[in-house]
Protein backbone atom coordinates (compact mmCIF):
# COMPACT_ATOMS: atom_id res chain seq x y z
CA UNK A 1 0.00 0.00 0.00
CA UNK A 2 2.79 2.13 -0.20
CA UNK A 3 3.57 5.53 -2.33
CA UNK A 4 7.58 6.11 -1.88
CA UNK A 5 7.43 10.30 -1.90
CA UNK A 6 10.84 11.09 -1.42
CA UNK A 7 12.24 13.76 -3.85
CA UNK A 8 15.51 13.04 -6.11
CA UNK A 9 16.05 15.45 -8.04
CA UNK A 10 19.23 14.30 -9.02
CA UNK A 11 21.47 17.46 -11.12
CA UNK A 12 23.41 16.03 -14.27
CA UNK A 13 26.27 18.14 -15.82
CA UNK A 14 26.09 18.07 -19.85
CA UNK A 15 29.93 19.44 -20.45
CA UNK A 16 29.88 21.08 -23.89
CA UNK A 17 30.89 24.61 -24.63
CA UNK A 18 29.35 26.19 -21.59
CA UNK A 19 28.04 23.62 -18.22
CA UNK A 20 24.15 23.78 -18.59
CA UNK A 21 22.51 22.27 -15.20
CA UNK A 22 19.46 19.97 -15.97
CA UNK A 23 17.34 18.64 -12.84
CA UNK A 24 15.36 14.99 -13.58
CA UNK A 25 11.86 16.66 -12.81
CA UNK A 26 9.52 13.63 -11.55
CA UNK A 27 9.48 13.49 -7.59
CA UNK A 28 10.23 9.98 -5.70
CA UNK A 29 7.60 7.35 -6.82
CA UNK A 30 6.74 3.72 -5.82
CA UNK A 31 9.26 1.87 -8.06
CA UNK A 32 9.12 -1.75 -6.92
CA UNK A 33 8.35 -0.57 -3.49
CA UNK A 34 5.64 -3.16 -3.46
CA UNK A 35 5.27 -6.15 -5.09
CA UNK A 36 4.31 -9.70 -3.50
CA UNK A 37 0.52 -10.34 -3.35
CA UNK A 38 0.02 -6.59 -3.84
CA UNK A 39 -3.58 -6.43 -4.60
CA UNK A 40 -4.46 -8.95 -1.26
CA UNK A 41 -5.89 -7.40 2.22
CA UNK A 42 -3.37 -7.42 4.94
CA UNK A 43 -3.08 -11.16 6.30
CA UNK A 44 -4.17 -10.25 9.98
CA UNK A 45 -7.39 -8.78 9.38
CA UNK A 46 -8.94 -6.01 10.62
CA UNK A 47 -6.59 -3.82 13.07
CA UNK A 48 -4.08 -1.28 12.76
CA UNK A 49 -0.59 -2.41 10.91
CA UNK A 50 2.91 -0.74 10.64
CA UNK A 51 4.81 -1.43 7.45
CA UNK A 52 9.05 -0.17 7.48
CA UNK A 53 10.44 -0.23 4.00
CA UNK A 54 14.04 0.37 3.67
CA UNK A 55 15.55 1.43 0.00
CA UNK A 56 18.59 1.45 -0.86
CA UNK A 57 19.95 2.43 -4.59
CA UNK A 58 22.87 3.05 -6.29
CA UNK A 59 23.42 4.41 -9.90
CA UNK A 60 26.06 4.44 -12.04
CA UNK A 61 24.57 6.34 -14.78
CA UNK A 62 23.22 9.51 -15.64
CA UNK A 63 20.99 9.24 -18.31
CA UNK A 64 20.19 12.27 -21.36
CA UNK A 65 16.82 12.07 -23.21
CA UNK A 66 17.86 9.10 -26.02
CA UNK A 67 18.92 7.12 -22.62
CA UNK A 68 22.52 7.78 -23.36
CA UNK A 69 24.95 8.21 -20.47
CA UNK A 70 26.20 11.81 -20.54
CA UNK A 71 30.00 12.36 -20.30
CA UNK A 72 31.23 12.78 -17.20
CA UNK A 73 34.23 11.67 -14.98
CA UNK A 74 32.10 9.73 -12.75
CA UNK A 75 28.58 8.78 -11.92
CA UNK A 76 26.89 7.47 -9.11
CA UNK A 77 24.14 8.18 -6.62
CA UNK A 78 23.75 6.35 -3.94
CA UNK A 79 20.54 6.78 -1.51
CA UNK A 80 19.16 5.20 1.99
CA UNK A 81 15.63 6.23 2.39
CA UNK A 82 14.09 4.48 5.27
CA UNK A 83 9.86 4.84 5.10
CA UNK A 84 7.05 4.10 7.53
CA UNK A 85 3.55 3.45 6.58
CA UNK A 86 0.55 3.00 9.16
CA UNK A 87 -2.31 1.29 7.85
CA UNK A 88 -5.81 1.05 9.48
CA UNK A 89 -8.00 -1.78 8.47
CA UNK A 90 -11.88 -1.88 9.90
CA UNK A 91 -14.44 -4.67 9.90
CA UNK A 92 -15.71 -5.42 6.09
CA UNK A 93 -19.13 -4.35 5.13
CA UNK A 94 -21.99 -6.20 4.83
CA UNK A 95 -21.06 -6.32 0.88
CA UNK A 96 -17.68 -7.43 1.37
CA UNK A 97 -15.59 -4.76 0.95
CA UNK A 98 -13.52 -3.23 3.36
CA UNK A 99 -12.60 0.92 3.05
CA UNK A 100 -9.68 1.49 5.33
CA UNK A 101 -6.83 4.56 5.04
CA UNK A 102 -3.24 4.61 5.55
CA UNK A 103 -0.54 7.38 5.97
CA UNK A 104 3.12 7.17 5.26
CA UNK A 105 6.34 9.17 5.14
CA UNK A 106 9.94 8.53 3.61
CA UNK A 107 13.22 9.73 5.48
CA UNK A 108 15.95 10.64 3.40
CA UNK A 109 18.50 9.02 5.59
CA UNK A 110 21.64 9.23 3.36
CA UNK A 111 22.33 10.28 -0.26
CA UNK A 112 25.65 10.91 -1.66
CA UNK A 113 25.96 11.77 -5.70
CA UNK A 114 29.55 12.36 -7.28
CA UNK A 115 30.02 13.34 -10.84
CA UNK A 116 33.99 13.40 -10.90
CA UNK A 117 34.18 17.39 -11.26
CA UNK A 118 33.78 18.29 -7.21
CA UNK A 119 30.43 20.18 -8.16
CA UNK A 120 29.32 22.07 -5.05
CA UNK A 121 25.65 22.04 -7.11
CA UNK A 122 25.77 18.55 -6.21
CA UNK A 123 24.26 18.69 -2.67
CA UNK A 124 21.47 17.13 -0.34
CA UNK A 125 19.43 17.55 2.45
CA UNK A 126 18.65 14.67 4.59
CA UNK A 127 15.33 14.90 6.67
CA UNK A 128 11.96 13.67 6.47
CA UNK A 129 10.01 13.58 3.63
CA UNK A 130 6.05 14.57 2.40
CA UNK A 131 3.35 13.22 3.77
CA UNK A 132 1.11 10.83 1.74
CA UNK A 133 -2.24 9.71 2.87
CA UNK A 134 -4.77 7.62 1.12
CA UNK A 135 -8.37 6.01 1.57
CA UNK A 136 -8.58 2.63 0.03
CA UNK A 137 -11.17 0.43 -0.69
CA UNK A 138 -10.20 -3.50 -0.38
CA UNK A 139 -13.02 -5.63 -3.06
CA UNK A 140 -14.34 -8.40 -2.00
CA UNK A 141 -11.87 -11.58 -2.46
CA UNK A 142 -13.26 -13.72 -5.26
CA UNK A 143 -12.83 -17.44 -4.67
CA UNK A 144 -12.44 -20.85 -6.60
CA UNK A 145 -15.03 -23.29 -5.88
CA UNK A 146 -12.87 -24.89 -3.10
CA UNK A 147 -12.82 -21.69 -1.59
CA UNK A 148 -9.00 -20.67 -2.94
CA UNK A 149 -8.10 -17.16 -3.90
CA UNK A 150 -8.51 -16.77 -7.33
CA UNK A 151 -8.71 -12.81 -7.40
CA UNK A 152 -8.12 -9.33 -4.92
CA UNK A 153 -8.37 -5.82 -5.72
CA UNK A 154 -7.86 -2.68 -4.25
CA UNK A 155 -8.07 0.95 -5.28
CA UNK A 156 -6.60 3.71 -3.14
CA UNK A 157 -6.42 7.43 -4.04
CA UNK A 158 -2.94 8.98 -2.57
CA UNK A 159 -2.95 12.47 -1.77
CA UNK A 160 0.74 13.83 -1.37
CA UNK A 161 1.55 16.85 0.78
CA UNK A 162 4.54 19.41 0.59
CA UNK A 163 5.18 18.74 3.65
CA UNK A 164 9.34 17.58 3.84
CA UNK A 165 12.15 19.46 4.12
CA UNK A 166 13.29 21.29 0.91
CA UNK A 167 16.10 23.25 -0.21
CA UNK A 168 16.29 24.97 -3.28
CA UNK A 169 20.01 24.95 -3.35
CA UNK A 170 19.88 21.68 -2.88
CA UNK A 171 20.22 19.06 -5.58
CA UNK A 172 18.66 16.10 -3.51
CA UNK A 173 15.90 16.88 -0.82
CA UNK A 174 13.59 14.69 1.17
CA UNK A 175 10.64 16.86 0.03
CA UNK A 176 9.23 17.67 -3.59
CA UNK A 177 7.77 21.33 -2.21
CA UNK A 178 4.50 20.57 -4.43
CA UNK A 179 1.59 18.70 -4.12
CA UNK A 180 1.11 15.55 -6.41
CA UNK A 181 -2.19 13.04 -6.77
CA UNK A 182 -1.05 9.39 -7.01
CA UNK A 183 -4.07 6.86 -7.53
CA UNK A 184 -3.99 3.46 -8.41
CA UNK A 185 -5.10 0.36 -8.89
CA UNK A 186 -3.84 -3.50 -7.48
CA UNK A 187 -4.80 -6.80 -8.20
CA UNK A 188 -3.59 -9.94 -7.28
CA UNK A 189 -4.46 -13.28 -9.28
CA UNK A 190 -4.29 -16.95 -9.25
CA UNK A 191 -3.56 -19.49 -11.83
CA UNK A 192 -3.38 -22.27 -9.43
CA UNK A 193 -3.40 -22.33 -5.46
CA UNK A 194 0.06 -21.62 -5.79
CA UNK A 195 1.24 -19.60 -8.39
CA UNK A 196 -0.17 -15.99 -9.46
CA UNK A 197 0.80 -12.43 -10.45
CA UNK A 198 0.42 -9.21 -8.86
CA UNK A 199 0.74 -5.94 -10.42
CA UNK A 200 0.23 -2.42 -9.47
CA UNK A 201 -1.28 0.78 -12.13
CA UNK A 202 -0.51 3.78 -11.01
CA UNK A 203 -1.40 7.34 -12.36
CA UNK A 204 0.50 10.77 -11.42
CA UNK A 205 -0.11 14.75 -11.20
CA UNK A 206 1.88 16.99 -10.29
CA UNK A 207 0.83 20.56 -9.05
CA UNK A 208 3.03 23.74 -9.55
CA UNK A 209 6.82 24.38 -7.51
CA UNK A 210 6.56 27.90 -7.08
CA UNK A 211 10.07 28.13 -5.39
CA UNK A 212 12.13 25.57 -8.16
CA UNK A 213 15.45 24.71 -7.71
CA UNK A 214 18.37 26.88 -8.75
CA UNK A 215 19.36 24.56 -11.10
CA UNK A 216 16.46 25.08 -13.50
CA UNK A 217 17.64 28.79 -13.55
CA UNK A 218 15.88 32.42 -13.20
CA UNK A 219 12.35 30.55 -13.63
CA UNK A 220 9.54 31.57 -11.03
CA UNK A 221 7.90 28.12 -11.16
CA UNK A 222 7.62 24.60 -12.55
CA UNK A 223 5.43 21.96 -13.02
CA UNK A 224 6.63 18.19 -13.36
CA UNK A 225 4.82 16.48 -16.17
CA UNK A 226 1.96 13.45 -15.85
CA UNK A 227 3.55 10.13 -15.61
CA UNK A 228 2.45 6.66 -15.68
CA UNK A 229 3.94 3.73 -13.62
CA UNK A 230 3.21 -0.09 -12.35
CA UNK A 231 4.76 -2.52 -10.17
CA UNK A 232 4.52 -6.05 -11.70
CA UNK A 233 5.16 -9.66 -9.92
CA UNK A 234 4.65 -13.12 -10.73
CA UNK A 235 4.94 -14.90 -7.16
CA UNK A 236 5.29 -19.17 -6.22
CA UNK A 237 4.29 -20.34 -2.90
CA UNK A 238 7.01 -23.07 -2.00
CA UNK A 239 4.94 -23.31 1.77
CA UNK A 240 2.34 -21.51 3.22
CA UNK A 241 4.99 -19.50 4.40
CA UNK A 242 7.60 -18.73 1.68
CA UNK A 243 6.72 -17.47 -1.64
CA UNK A 244 10.05 -16.59 -4.32
CA UNK A 245 9.54 -14.50 -7.65
CA UNK A 246 10.20 -12.15 -10.09
CA UNK A 247 9.42 -8.58 -9.58
CA UNK A 248 9.56 -5.17 -11.91
CA UNK A 249 8.83 -1.61 -12.80
CA UNK A 250 7.97 0.97 -15.24
CA UNK A 251 7.91 4.31 -15.86
CA UNK A 252 6.92 6.09 -18.36
CA UNK A 253 6.53 10.03 -18.41
CA UNK A 254 3.07 11.14 -21.12
CA UNK A 255 3.13 14.98 -20.66
CA UNK A 256 5.56 17.86 -20.85
CA UNK A 257 7.20 19.50 -18.01
CA UNK A 258 6.37 22.69 -17.37
CA UNK A 259 8.46 25.72 -16.94
CA UNK A 260 6.98 29.17 -16.49
CA UNK A 261 3.89 27.88 -17.74
CA UNK A 262 5.39 26.75 -21.45
CA UNK A 263 5.81 23.52 -21.83
CA UNK A 264 9.46 21.88 -22.78
CA UNK A 265 10.46 19.34 -24.93
CA UNK A 266 13.22 16.61 -24.52
CA UNK A 267 12.44 16.28 -20.32
CA UNK A 268 10.27 13.22 -20.02
CA UNK A 269 11.41 10.44 -17.91
CA UNK A 270 11.31 6.74 -18.64
CA UNK A 271 12.79 3.44 -16.97
CA UNK A 272 12.40 -0.45 -16.25
CA UNK A 273 13.71 -2.65 -13.76
CA UNK A 274 13.20 -5.99 -13.29
CA UNK A 275 15.06 -8.12 -10.11
CA UNK A 276 14.45 -11.30 -7.83
CA UNK A 277 12.87 -11.59 -4.61
CA UNK A 278 11.41 -13.59 -1.68
CA UNK A 279 8.84 -13.09 0.94
CA UNK A 280 8.69 -14.92 4.47
CA UNK A 281 5.44 -15.15 6.35
CA UNK A 282 6.69 -15.77 10.22
CA UNK A 283 2.63 -15.78 11.00
CA UNK A 284 0.12 -13.71 9.80
CA UNK A 285 0.81 -10.48 11.74
CA UNK A 286 4.69 -10.48 10.95
CA UNK A 287 5.48 -10.60 7.24
CA UNK A 288 8.86 -9.61 5.62
CA UNK A 289 10.05 -9.23 1.38
CA UNK A 290 13.23 -8.41 0.28
CA UNK A 291 13.17 -6.99 -3.36
CA UNK A 292 16.39 -6.62 -5.52
CA UNK A 293 15.75 -4.67 -8.92
CA UNK A 294 18.15 -3.89 -12.42
CA UNK A 295 17.51 -0.72 -14.11
CA UNK A 296 17.24 -0.42 -17.81
CA UNK A 297 16.58 2.11 -20.25
CA UNK A 298 16.56 5.11 -18.23
CA UNK A 299 16.03 8.21 -20.29
CA UNK A 300 16.36 11.68 -18.34
CA UNK A 301 17.18 9.67 -15.14
CA UNK A 302 19.44 7.56 -13.27
CA UNK A 303 19.97 3.76 -14.25
CA UNK A 304 21.47 2.06 -11.29
CA UNK A 305 20.19 -1.23 -8.89
CA UNK A 306 18.03 -1.09 -5.72
CA UNK A 307 17.54 -3.24 -2.47
CA UNK A 308 14.34 -3.06 -0.68
CA UNK A 309 13.60 -4.45 2.33
CA UNK A 310 9.86 -4.59 4.02
CA UNK A 311 8.76 -5.90 7.19
CA UNK A 312 4.96 -5.67 8.08
CA UNK A 313 3.71 -5.49 11.57
CA UNK A 314 0.05 -5.81 13.28
CA UNK A 315 -0.18 -3.51 16.12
Amino acid sequence: MLKSCLRLAVVALFSSQSLIVHAYDLPGLNLGTTSFYDGSPVPGGPGWYVEQYLTYSRANRFNDASGDKLNLPRQQLEVFAPTTQIIYVPEAMSNGMTLGATALVTSLAHADVDDGLHNAALSSRNGVGDLTIGPFLQLKTLTRADGSPLLTQRIEADFVMPTGAYDRDKSINPGSNFFSFNPYYAATYWFTPKWSASGRFMYLWNATNHDPQRSFGDVSDTQAGQALHANFTTQYAITDRFSIGLNGYWLKQITDSRIDGHDVSGRREKVWAIGPGFLYAFNHENVVSVNSYFEQGAENRTEGNKLVINFLHKL
